[in-house]
């Protein structure tokens, strides 16, 4: 399992180490082959729709990246937290732990506040010892037999 496209994922908070960290966009190399064509094909999309300017949609990711980071940057919002972010063609991800009373609708805004953010998910859990609302490299699917390298 490994990140095979250097799509943006990164934590945003580490409150607690009992918070199982996401799978991300950590995949097996047969599922990493598998979504070549869709990646290609939804990745252009968006330029073939006219609604981007670059030719592709995952072309923005580094820098919706650099802004979650700089937007969130010793925020006290994200206190008792951890939270993991993922971006992948525009789309963000917000996975982790957070208390009950943690803002999550706030936190949704605030990052589809960002320039070039098309879609934002939060899945969040209170608590990290429940199903969780994420995939984790514990729940991830079986890795194929065929070997990574």
């Amino acid at each position: 399992m490994r990140n095979w496209y250097n799509d943006p994922f990164f934590a945003l908070s580490v409150a607690s180490s009992a918070c199982p960290q996401p799978l991300g966009p950590r995949m097996s190399k047969a599922e990493a082959d598998d979504d070549a064509h869709y990646r290609v094909e939804r990745g252009t999309t968006c330029w073939l729709a006219h609604k981007c300017t670059k030719p592709n949609s995952y072309l923005y990711d580094a820098d919706i990246a650099n802004a979650v980071r700089a937007a969130f940057s010793g925020d006290a919002s994200l206190a008792g937290t951890s939270i993991w972010i993922t971006v992948q063609r525009r789309f963000v991800y917000a996975e982790g732990c957070a208390p009950a009373a943690f803002d999550r609708a706030a936190l949704e805004r605030r990052l589809a506040a960002i320039a070039d953010v098309e879609q934002v998910f939060v899945r969040l859990a209170a608590d990290p010892r429940a199903p969780l609302p994420y995939k984790t490299l514990t729940t991830a699917p079986a890795a194929s037999s065929t070997p990574v390298h």
